[in-house]
């Protein structure tokens, strides 16, 4: 179970996602209200006015798990910094590893700027591997912002690894995983596990990476991994009285395209470094290939905010000057990295170039990815 600390904060959350911003200082409060005039005193007579509306921000996954924790430290900076200053709510749409949410966006979201949706690399993947459940068609939809995230894995103490310097011990153990889905982002920790050579046995129909961690918390799988803002925010007191070890992080691509370490958790190896240390050799072959490519399309970019096809431009616009001003308020960057880790958001022109990036996976890491997908765990498409 959560302590009771905690699920009161969540509760809190949940109610009152936009409240959030009231809990910012006056300073930053009255900054953010300067700058809003300062928009609407320079804007054309075509700027959308959001006043007395309630926007909502889809996140198809319950609550709890990184992209809700992200969606919810974002919704009350739009609420700040959109013209009029609309009421921003988080609505959850849990179910189909994200893709459920998303195609919902698709059939009932307007184009008035009233609708926006908060992706994962787990609404990405379905959409790459051309599952049977995606009845959406992201390359039309209207990017906002970017969000690069990492991940950590990490195991039950009770298995008695220290550090990734034991991952060989962890080979003759049965490991049990919580999965959305083989389809969803969670295929970037399948891929890892079985280029480790690990005996892990996927437990699928979590709705979202909260509900993994949770299924860890009450001991019913003993390995997981969390995207960094939840990682940071709830895994870590688990590290801290001893209950989870922490074993590496995905990494995070350099300015050349390498793996790195994650900024977020300099004192953990990267997933190749971890590899190097297991097996004595650097990763290579067609799985490494194919963990590479859906890495890169899954966390560079891994969380984004849209809005749908066909919305006018002056919306779009509204929104990426808002996403824009929330960065540089002094409030958010004060919280950034304690939330969301040391990652920089992308906004505008440059959310949409690593955009396309991400949806442009090579022909054949995909066809790997399907075929070893079908084999495994009978996956069609």
């Amino acid at each position: 179970m959560l302590p009771i600390e905690r699920q009161q904060h969540y509760r809190r959350e949940y109610k009152m996602s936009w409240g959030r911003s009231f809990k910012h200082s006056l300073t930053a409060v009255c900054a953010a209200a300067a700058l809003t005039c300062g928009f609407a005193a320079s804007a054309s007579a075509q700027e959308p006015d959001f006043a007395g509306e309630r926007v909502e921000l889809i996140i198809p996954f319950s609550e709890g798990g990184g992209t809700d924790t992200w969606g919810r430290f974002w919704a009350p900076y739009f609420s700040i910094f959109l013209p009029g200053k609309p009421t921003v709510v988080v609505k959850n749409v849990p179910g189909g590893g994200s893709t459920s949410g998303a195609n919902q966006f698709e059939a009932r979201a307007k184009p008035d700027g009233l609708t926006a949706i908060g992706t994962s690399g787990s609404t990405q993947f379905p959409y790459l591997l051309q599952d049977k459940r995606v009845q959406y068609e992201m390359r039309d939809w209207r990017v906002i912002l970017a969000s690069p995230t990492g991940g950590v894995v990490y195991v039950n103490s009770d298995l008695g690894v220290k550090s990734a310097a034991d991952l060989n011990a962890l080979k003759e153990i049965n490991l049990r995983y919580g999965s959305q889905g083989a389809t969803s982002l969670d295929l970037v920790p399948l891929l890892a596990f079985e280029l480790l050579g690990l005996d892990v046995d996927a437990v699928f129909g979590m709705k979202g990476r909260g509900a993994g961690r949770l299924a860890f918390e009450r001991g019913e799988v003993n390995i997981d991994y969390q995207t960094s803002s939840a990682y940071i925010n709830n895994v870590t007191p688990l590290v801290n009285i001893g209950s989870a070890v922490p074993l590496f992080s995905w990494g995070a691509l350099d300015d050349d395209g390498n793996i790195v370490r994650d900024p977020s958790f300099p004192d953990l190896p990267s997933f190749p470094e971890a590899y190097e240390m297991m097996k004595g050799e650097k990763p290579s072959g067609p799985a490494w290939e194919a963990y590479k490519a859906f890495f890169i399309a899954g966390f560079p970019a891994q969380k984004m905010v849209f809005l749908p096809k066909d919305t006018p431009e002056n919306i779009v616009e509204a929104y990426r000057k808002a996403a824009i001003s929330a960065t540089e308020e002094e409030s958010f960057i004060a919280d950034r990295e304690a939330t969301l880790g040391a990652y920089k958001q992308i906004v505008g022109e440059p959310a949409e170039r690593i955009f396309r990036q991400a949806v442009n996976v090579p022909e054949d890491a995909r066809t790997w990815v399907q075929k070893w997908l079908t084999e495994k765990y009978s996956v069609q498409f």
